[in-house]
């Protein structure tokens, strides 16, 4: 990776919410966890009902979740998902589809568990997340 283009990712990594915390160092080693992969539109990156063990940040693009075939969310940039099944082993909760070409960090298991472990930072913002799903699904259930 050239010397621009390492700066233009930690520049990208910073815009991410869930490594808003984070020191420059910390991004840095980061980055050194991920694979950028770039993603054409119209591709399915996860699928409901597999088994997969990465996790991904999505850098640019938009991609569709779908949950039994219907669209739940769109998500576009400093977005993640996938980030379950390194955590719980357990097949996909949704689909996932590319809707434009998607530029994304892919975390495998073992670096996403380094993520956490080594990233306070990243593990509370993840956590933080996760309780402000389940109140939102919560109150969704109530009402």
């Amino acid at each position: 990776m050239s010397q621009s283009a390492s700066k233009q990712l930690l520049e990208d990594l910073r815009a991410v919410p869930l490594f808003s915390a984070c020191t420059d160092k910390e991004l840095s080693q980061i980055k050194r966890l991920a694979d950028e992969v770039i993603i054409p539109a119209e591709t399915v990156i996860v699928r409901q009902g597999a088994f997969g063990q990465e996790a991904y940040v999505l850098l640019s693009g938009s991609v569709s979740v779908t949950v039994s075939g219907s669209e739940v969310a769109t998500l576009t940039d400093g977005a993640y998902f996938g980030e379950l099944a390194p955590l719980d082993h357990l097949p996909r909760s949704a689909t996932v589809t590319a809707t434009t070409e998607v530029r994304t960090l892919v975390f495998n298991s073992r670096e996403f568990s380094t993520l956490l472990t080594e990233h306070a930072a990243v593990n509370r913002k993840l956590l933080a997340d996760y309780a402000h799903r389940l109140r939102e699904l919560s109150l969704a259930r109530a009402s």
